[in-house]
Parts: structure tokens; sequence; C-alpha cells
């Protein structure tokens, strides 16, 4: 019966959160309160609910159409249940003019909270339910009171629904039907010893309330029949509806000042629940009325206070709505609080709630709301943390409840309560007593002091929460003397600065989703998925995310990755452009600071030769591709096969240095027709820009320090120490732009090649001529990997790789293979040019971005295809071109998983045309265009193939073009 009653109340909890979300969305059929109104004990109370409503309306939490008012006891004196009442018939009177057509809801919520002190300050209305709302906020039983009762105001036609705050109701609205005259009492059925601490109901035939029994012994209960077979009764939920003309009728006792001030005042003390809904039952007489225990004292004032209200709504009556099935949650004291979020949690699953909300933690033997609790940290079982920051080495003993506090490793004793308070003259105050304590009581840990716990002047005074904490523990739990102010528990209620609880609670709330995205990083959890999880997150965690990235030091390799990673997955969950900069520029810093070398302007650079010309093969890449890209190669290392090919006998990539006897320097591009005179050193060192003609020629003269990066030196100067200026052309022989043959890294290498030999720069090593083309890729921001460079650049078929770390240790060995099975792959292998020329897309840093962001087709692929390349190298080693050819097909399928735009139609037409004369095939580069590779079938040639290419394609450009390993 348990589960179908919790899947009954979760439907309706469902169908309630449904309709809440029409009212905020503004939808012109979802009824809503016309007016919601909060009472509070004072002014201070009433402040902070102002607060908390203002703070949900500036986030859309609650609905623009419903005026929201905060209503203070009267002078700051307690006037009772029933005198807020008064006073916000009054107020709705004023305001509107009339009851009738209006729809209000009433939450009394003017309580001392002095049985869960830690919700005095807030309010015991805004204290933490273990719920996440949609939004991400963590739910207070205010906001479960606007979810719940959302749908009540479609249920009536005007009136007032009356409840009490400390009290929520999960029930299906469709039960509830209020078009008649007089009051309706919403109840359900609870077992008798929860019942006689409530109100009880007893109905008549007519299923209006005949007796209303508050607070009655189990025997005065069973003497009048008001206990079922089951042992249940009907209790008091606290929520009663009026109509308009029964709410009328109480304004006519308070319709002028002196009477309103003859029964709202502390003599007086109305009670709602005792004087209000005494007189409706059917069954009641005055002379008992008078009899029924008040919320003051019994007093005359009273006394023709019930006679008045006697006369006037005595004739009305009650309906009993019984709501069935239905739950009634009674928040009242600290140790229930406890029970409920830890031992009976998993009670309410079915309405999304949870031990932890809003927290780090993942530990399910205590319960943690809006807090974070290191790693390193204590927390014995049965606990309960709430808006706090648990530090390292801080050790919370079992069954404690800790509210508001920071600790930074101290030991908290078991079965006590800490709760830190802000006050209003800018100090601290940290209260403590015993989870079993009730205030009211004069007891602290169990045992008796002079005087009730929640006046006790025991609580130390400090500047700041730390000291107030060691105060607390020192003086309040160890019993030695503290010199300074103390106060009590009401004097912290009293004096609590409540404009700093939602500051506290939204800094705590950064502070966890800001640990959770950073966990999230460190478990490699992908960054789309960190999207869904927080989207919506505050500019507050965005800002606090990004100052601890730009802390990060990228010339360390694990900040680095920590430092990119943060950029990105920012980047994703808010779409910054900035972060997404920033990554990149990481990246860029990192590699040219690492690798920069002696890429730092040398001005003692002199030109040693009249000309310089370097001619470079191409590169055909054959396994590995990618995994040769930062950040994936400094963070995972990277593998990669390849080889330098020539167009039939051409060497295709050309670069010219030569002196001129004018004082500038000269960059030329032959093959697009553009040449250029530089005298202006800002022109020259900016080369960042993609569509410039000549970045890659500036990239190049600052990465081998030729020309300064920032300093403002002259070219003048530039060329006089050199001793003349030259002349830097760059040219590119038959192979059209985006060929993904790695043109533009050997061109760039070939000119790294030819700035060395020109100015007699000496280079220890091949590894700093790659390094440089790296840096001055990423100068370019271009980014890019090593591959090509090092397949241009070296000769023949060769394994490349490098050992992780920022500084790039490039190392390559050419592969052990026969003559014949050079001369086999020679032949078998063919270039086949797609008539297109590669998207220019930005593709690299797409990629790049999917690994950066732990991509799982991504790290998959990055993973297998490194392992691919050490098996493509075996297979030709062992003299297996069929072997090999295999192993590219697996390549190519692999590639087309990790950027599906690698293909295209026409390039899947293309293979598809020649899949009979050829046992493999792959892209060269990164796809979509340009250039295809095949292994062609041992009894299939070029001449073959380039005939079936132009029967089915004809003259589109598709062709195969002869290439041979140098």
């Amino acid at each position: 019966m348990k589960e179908y009653r919790s899947l009954f109340e979760q439907q309706a909890y469902m169908d309630a959160l449904s309709y809440y979300n029409k009212v905020l969305d503004g939808e012109k059929m979802a009824i809503c309160w016309d007016y919601v109104i909060l009472t509070a004990s004072n002014n201070v109370q009433a402040e902070a609910y102002r607060l908390q409503i203002k703070h949900r309306q500036e986030i859309k939490q609650l609905p623009e159409k419903t005026q929201f008012v905060v209503l203070p006891d009267p002078g700051g004196k307690r006037v009772g249940s029933g005198g807020a009442t008064f006073n916000a018939l009054k107020y709705l009177k004023t305001v509107s003019g009339s009851f009738k057509g209006k729809r209000t809801l009433i939450i009394h919520s003017g309580g001392d909270s002095k049985r869960i002190p830690q919700y005095s300050a807030c309010g015991k209305l805004f204290s933490p339910v273990p719920r996440k709302l949609p939004n991400g906020n963590r739910s207070t039983l205010f906001d479960e009171f606007m979810i719940g009762m959302s749908t009540v105001a479609s249920r009536m036609n005007d009136g007032i629904l009356i409840c009490s705050g400390d009290v929520l109701l999960i029930f299906n609205a469709l039960q509830i039907d209020f078009y008649t005259r007089g009051a309706a009492a919403l109840s359900i059925k609870e077992n008798v010893d929860t019942g006689k601490n409530h109100g009880v109901f007893l109905k008549d035939e007519s299923s209006d309330v005949s007796r209303f029994l508050h607070k009655q012994s189990v025997e005065t209960l069973s003497g009048l029949g008001a206990i079922d077979k089951r042992n249940n009764v009907n209790i008091d939920t606290g929520a009663v509806i009026f109509d308009s003309e029964l709410a009328e009728s109480l304004y006519s006792l308070i319709d002028t000042d002196d009477k309103f001030d003859s029964f709202v005042n502390e003599k007086a003390r109305i009670s709602f629940y005792a004087d209000f809904l005494y007189p409706l039952a059917t069954e009641s007489t005055l002379e008992q009325f008078y009899k029924e225990t008040p919320e003051g004292d019994f007093t005359e004032e009273l006394k023709n206070c019930r006679t008045k209200i006697w006369d006037a709504i005595s004739k009305y009556n009650m309906k009993l709505i019984q709501l069935s099935p239905a739950s009634f949650l009674h928040f009242g004291t600290t140790k229930e609080l406890r029970s409920l979020v830890t031992e009976e949690i998993g009670d309410y699953r079915f309405l999304e709630w949870s031990g932890n909300v809003n927290t780090n933690n993942e530990d399910e033997s205590f319960a943690a709301s809006n807090s974070y609790i290191s790693p390193e940290a204590t927390v014995e079982e049965g606990c309960y943390i709430e808006d706090s920051y648990i530090e390292k080495g801080s050790h919370i003993k079992k069954g404690s409840v800790l509210s508001g506090v920071t600790l930074n490793g101290q030991t908290i004793p078991e079965n006590v309560v800490i709760h830190g308070l802000k006050l209003t003259d800018g100090n601290f105050t940290v209260r403590m007593y015993g989870v079993d304590d009730n205030p009211k009581e004069n007891k602290l840990f169990g045992k008796t002091i002079g005087e009730p716990l929640w006046d006790a002047k025991i609580y130390p005074v400090c500047d700041s929460i730390e000291k107030a904490l060691l105060e607390t523990l020192r003086t309040v739990y160890n019993g030695e003397k503290f010199d300074g102010r103390c106060i009590s528990l009401h004097d912290g209620f009293e004096n609590a600065d409540i404009t700093q609880i939602i500051p506290w609670q939204n800094r705590l709330d950064d502070i966890i989703k800001s640990q959770k995205i950073l966990q999230a990083i460190a478990d490699k959890v992908p960054a789309d998925v960190v999207k869904e999880r927080f989207s919506g997150i505050s500019q507050r965690v965005c800002d606090h995310l990004e100052a601890r990235a730009d802390k990060l030091d990228e010339t360390d390799i694990f900040e680095f990755g920590e430092k990119i990673r943060i950029y990105f997955y920012l980047y994703k969950i808010t779409g910054s452009n900035e972060c997404y900069a920033k990554c990149f520029d990481t990246i860029r810093n990192a590699v040219v600071i690492a690798n920069g070398g002696n890429a730092k302007y040398n001005p003692n650079c002199k030109i040693v030769e009249d000309e310089t010309v370097i001619r470079l093969p191409i590169r055909v890449n054959f396994g590995g591709g990618w995994s040769d890209t930062p950040p994936h190669c400094l963070e995972q290392g990277g593998n990669v096969l390849n080889a330098a090919v020539s167009f039939g006998d051409t060497l295709p990539i050309e670069i010219t240095l030569k002196k001129i006897d004018k004082p500038c320097i000269a960059l030329a591009s032959t093959d697009i027709g553009s040449y250029k005179e530089f005298t202006d050193i800002l022109e020259l060192q900016s080369c960042n820009n993609p569509s410039d003609t000549f970045a890659l020629h500036k990239a190049v003269l600052i990465a081998c320090g030729v020309i300064p990066q920032n300093d403002n030196v002259s070219v003048s100067e530039i060329v006089s120490r050199l001793g003349s200026g030259f002349y830097l052309n760059t040219r590119v022989i038959n192979i059209p732009k985006g060929s993904g043959l790695g043109t533009s890294s050997i061109l760039t290498g070939a000119c790294v090649m030819g700035l060395y030999r020109f100015f007699g720069i000496p280079a220890k090593d091949e590894n700093e001529l790659f390094n440089r083309v790296l840096c001055a890729e990423q100068l370019m921001s271009t980014g890019g990997g090593w591959q090509d460079q090092v397949g241009g650049m070296t000769d023949g078929i060769k394994f490349i790789k490098n050992a992780p770390g920022l500084d790039l240790k490039i190392t390559y060995e050419p592969l052990k293979m026969s003559e014949d099975m050079h001369r086999e792959l020679n032949e078998r292998l063919c270039l086949i040019y797609t008539g297109q020329r590669r998207l220019a897309r930005n593709l690299l840093r797409e990629v790049v971005g999917k690994y950066i962001g732990n991509d799982p087709d991504c790290i998959e692929v990055l993973s297998e295809i490194q392992k691919l390349s050490i098996q493509m190298k075996n297979e030709l080693e062992q003299g297996s071109v069929d072997g090999f050819a295999k192993l590219m097909n697996r390549h190519w399928e692999l590639s087309k998983k990790m950027d599906a735009g690698c293909s295209n139609l026409c390039i899947e037409q293309i293979f598809y045309a020649i899949d009979d004369l050829i046992d493999g095939k792959m892209i060269c580069g990164a796809g979509g265009g340009g250039f295809l590779q095949v292994i062609l079938k041992k009894d299939v040639n070029e001449d073959t193939l380039n005939d079936r290419l132009y029967s089915i394609f004809q003259d589109s450009g598709v062709e195969v073009r002869n290439c041979r390993f140098i």
C-alpha cells in the first residue's frame, strides 16, 4: 500500500510542479494567486522574508502576476496567528477594497523557531527542503508551498487559503472543490500519536466539521470517537479556506482603528486555530469556546474578543475536505530535521528528495545541503551539514548538525548543533547546543541550567566566524571562561544581519558548483555532459573559475591541462568566446614558451649567404594523424607513420632567400603573385591574421629570432645589423591549396631551414627545427602538430613519436623495409585528387576541442589510431602491403568517427567507383577535399585507375597524381 501511495503522491507532486511552471510561464489559462501574504513576528524577520522573495523574483522563480506581501506583527508585538490574520485582512481590504473575486494565500510564518534556532533568522518558512528545484536551486519550505498550493487557486472561485508555515502538505488538488459558503478545512489521516500534538477534526453527516479538538490527549480523542479502527485521526494540517463572505464578516470586527487595536494586541493574542476554527464547528458552544486553550493567557480581553468572533462567524459551517492519499510533514525540531534528511530520506525518494543537495558530497552516511566538504575532512555517520564550508583536516563526529559555519581543521563533538550568524554590528557568533536540547527548557547538553536556553547569554561575540567558533567550543562546550560579550539564542535572532544570509548561501552555492565542475573536469566527464548539468550557472561561478584558470601556470604540464579545460568547459557551458580564445591562447603560449629556445630576437644575426634555396617534398600520412597535435601530444605523446613523397620528379615545396640592396624586408609568394616590401616593424610583427598573405613569412621570422615579436626595433635598424635587406619568397608547385598533403607546415619548415642557413644560425639538432615550425604555426594561431614538417623535412617512410611533456622531444626512425617491399609499396600507393579543395572550416580547433572536452569518441579514436600506427609499421617491416592496406581501411573508419566532416558525398563516390581496384583507402590530411590515398590491388596499375576515374568523372578534376617516395 505504501508503494501505491508513494506513486500517487509522486504523480500529484509532478502535476503540481507542471502547473506551477505554467503559472511561471504566464500561461493565460493557468489561474494563480492574486496575493501571497507572509506574516512575520517583527520587522527584522519581515525584511529577511522580503529579501528572499526579491531574490526569487530576480531569478524569475515566482509568478509575475502575483503580489507578494510581508506583514510583521504590528508594532513588533506578538499578537498571535489570529491577530496576524486580522492584520492581513486589513491589508487586503485596504489595497483591493473587497475580498470578492480575489484569491489569496496567507502563510503564517511569524514564529521564533525556538526548537530549531538555526532557522530563526531566515525564518522556518525559508528553511531548506532536501530537494533541488528544476532551475538548480535548493528548495525551501516556501518554494514547496508555492508549488504544492499553486493548484488550489484553480479549485476556488475566490477566498483565502490560510496555511501554517512549518507544515508541508503533499496532495492532489483535484480532491479540493470549494465553491460554497463558509470555510473548508484540509485534513489528512495521521496516526493518533501525531494527531494529539495538533488539531483533530470530527465531521457530521453533511461532511461539515462537528468538533475541533485542539491538542487533546489520546484518551480524550478516543472517548469522543475521533480515532478510527486503524488508529488514525483526521488531523488539522493547518490549511483552511475562507470564502469572501466569511472574510468580510471577520473584517467587520476590525474595520476601524479602535476595533483593530482591541483584537490585535499582546493581551488578546488571538489564535487562528483556537479562535477562528472552533466557532465554525457545528457542535461548538460559546461556553466551551471561552475554555479553549489560548495562544497566550486567559484574559478578559481575550474573552471579549471571543464573544465578538462567535457572534460574527458561528453562523458559518466548515466543510471537511479529506485528502487521501496525502502526506503531512511537520518541520518541528532539529532532531526531527536530522532524522528526516538522514534516516528517513529514503521514504521521500519519490519526491526526488536526497540527503545530498547542492554539494560535492556523495557519501550517503551523512547528509549535506549547499555545503562544500573537503575530501580530506572526516564526517561521521548521521551528521547533517548545511550552508557550510568544511576544509581539510576537519572532523565532525556522528550525529552533529552544522549550519552556516566554516571549519578549517576543528573537531566538532558528537550530537551537537553548531550554527554561525553574522550580527548587525559586523561581529559574529556561533551558537552551540545538543541535538536533543529544547531551547524552551532550562537545559544545555542535557544538563540543567539556570534559565531557558533560549534566553541564556552564553555565546561569545567575536570579530570573525572562525574566532567565534573557537571561543564557543572553548567556553560553551569545555566550560572555560570568556572575557568578552556574550549573547543568547534570542539575542542572535533579534540582531542577526539578515542581509548576509542570501549572499552567504549564494557564495557557497558558487563554490560548490565551481568545485563540482572542477571535479568533473578531473574525472574527464565530457564537456557536453557538464554543459547539460550546469546550464544556467551564475556569472559569479564563471568568474570564479575563470579567475582560477588565469592563475594557473601554463608552463607546468599538470596546471596547463587544468587551465585549458577550465576555459574550454566554460566556453561550452556559457558560449563565452573570450574563454574559447583563452583556451587556445594558452596552448599557443605553452608551446612557444617551452619550445621557443633561441626564438627570442637575436640582434647579432648576420646574413652569411647571398642566396639560399630550399626544396622539400610533400608528406603522405599513413597512421596516427591528430595524435601529434597539441595539446594531445603534450599530455599523451604522439605516434605517427608517414612518408616524404615527390610529385613525379618534382620537389614541390620551394623557398628562396637572397640579399637585396634596399633597406627593407621583402616578402613574396610566387604561386599566388604577391609581393610587398616592409619598413614598418609593427606590420611585420602582426602575424596572427589568417587572411594575411604573409602571415607565414612573418611568423617564421619571429620564431627564428630574425625580428622581435614585441620589441619596438625599427626595420632599418634590423637591416643594418643584418648587413643588408633581404627577400623571402615561398612557392608551392602544382599543388592546389587545401590539398591535405601538409604543404603549409612543410613550407614553414623550408623557411626555417632556409633562415637557419641564410643567417648562419646554429641548430643543435633537427628537433630544434621541428619545434621552430611548431612555434611559428602557434604564432599564426593556426595551431597544428608536428607530423607535417617532420614528414617533409626528413626523407623516406618513418615512424615518428614524442614523449609527453611541454618541451617536445620529437624522434623518428626510418622503417626497416626490403627493397622489394619498398618497390611494391611505391607501385601500389596512388594519390587521387578529388577535384575540390578541403573545406575552409575551423577543423583543427573542432577536433582539438573534442579532445580538450573529453569527447569519448575522440579520446577512443586517438588512442586506437596511435596503436594502429605501430601495427601499420609492423606490417610494412614484415613485408605485408595487404596487411597494411587493411589497417589503412580501419584508420579511415576511425577518422570518420572522430570527424564526420572528413568525408562527403564526392569522396564516398570516388571510393565506391574504384572499390574493385583497391585494397586500402584513406584521406590525406584532415579530409573533406584535397587528396585521397589508395593502395591498389596487385594486378592494377595507375593507368587502369586513372581510366576508371576519367570514365566516371570526366573533366571534373578527379585524377591520379603520380608520387614517389623520397
